[in-house]
């Protein structure tokens, strides 16, 4: 996703590749409501109005961060995002913290550390945009509020719906701020509507919004928010995984060693509900 949205906003610039991003993955989710023919309470309509305004906040500070930093730094401050969910899990949902957990969760973060130390130079993390790290950092706090707040959602109706009308609600703001960045900074219709930029939406939308955000919120059909949340730590090591696969980029000893590691604090802290 990371990859994409930054060769995409070299056609489309990021709120309103963020915007088209999401509107797809609506029109793919709310497809499949209606064709099963879900219905929701008015009394949840403002849930899913607080849930709208996560998603539009993290898309939001997501992409116009991902435009202002490096690699480096985007991959790095992903590992927040588990960190923020437990602690408002904690705080709204008051999910306990044991310290089976807590020590896979730091094991989990010393391994994607040792994963990404192996493919970038973390000494140079200080050289790009104060901004992009904030809005970064506010996008982990952002999807943090979205995985806890969308629990009570998920559990009363199912991931499909909430994730669906999560995205339909997020759209009028998401829309207003691809206005007016529009009207500040309009790149070529051609670009645009360039096959490059139709397949990055089309992937965008369905594969990282309407697959995965359903996917992120079946997990919290069963389980507690923070448990959801450690498995956010594979992402670098997926990224990188992939990168070798498709780009045939090196891969370091530090990718074995931060993988099993990171593993192991991934099941520590899925299995500590379990008494294991």
């Amino acid at each position: 996703m990371y990859v994409v949205s930054k060769w995409g906003f070299d056609l489309i610039p990021p709120l309103t590749l963020g915007f088209l991003r999401v509107a797809v993955g609506a029109v793919a989710l709310y497809a499949v409501v209606r064709a099963r023919g879900v219905a929701v309470d008015r009394a949840d309509y403002r849930g899913f109005a607080v849930l709208g305004g996560w998603v539009a906040l993290t898309i939001a500070s997501q992409f116009l961060g991902t435009e202002l930093t490096n690699a480096s730094q985007g991959s790095l401050l992903t590992v927040l995002t588990p960190v923020f969910t437990v602690v408002l899990g904690a705080a709204v949902l008051g999910e306990e913290v044991t310290r089976r957990s807590a020590g896979g969760m730091a094991l989990a973060a010393a391994g994607t550390l040792l994963v990404l130390a192996g493919q970038y130079d973390l000494t140079r993390l200080g050289g790009g945009n104060v901004a992009g790290v904030g809005a970064l950092v506010l996008a982990s706090i952002a999807w943090a509020g979205y995985t806890v707040w969308g629990v009570p959602l998920v559990r009363k109706y199912s991931a499909l719906t909430a994730a669906t009308y999560s995205c339909l609600a997020s759209l009028p703001p998401l829309a207003a701020l691809s206005a007016a960045e529009l009207a500040v900074r309009a790149p070529p219709l051609a670009a645009m509507a360039s096959p490059g930029a139709l397949l990055a939406v089309a992937y965008l939308g369905l594969g990282s919004t309407a697959a995965a955000w359903y996917l992120w919120y079946k997990g919290l059909e069963t389980v507690s928010a923070g448990t959801v949340a450690a498995f956010f730590f594979a992402q670098p090591l997926v990224g990188t995984a992939l990168g070798a696969a498709l780009l045939g980029e090196a891969i370091g000893p530090g990718f074995v060693v931060g993988g099993a590691t990171m593993a192991a604090g991934i099941w520590l802290v899925s299995t500590a509900a379990d008494g294991i």
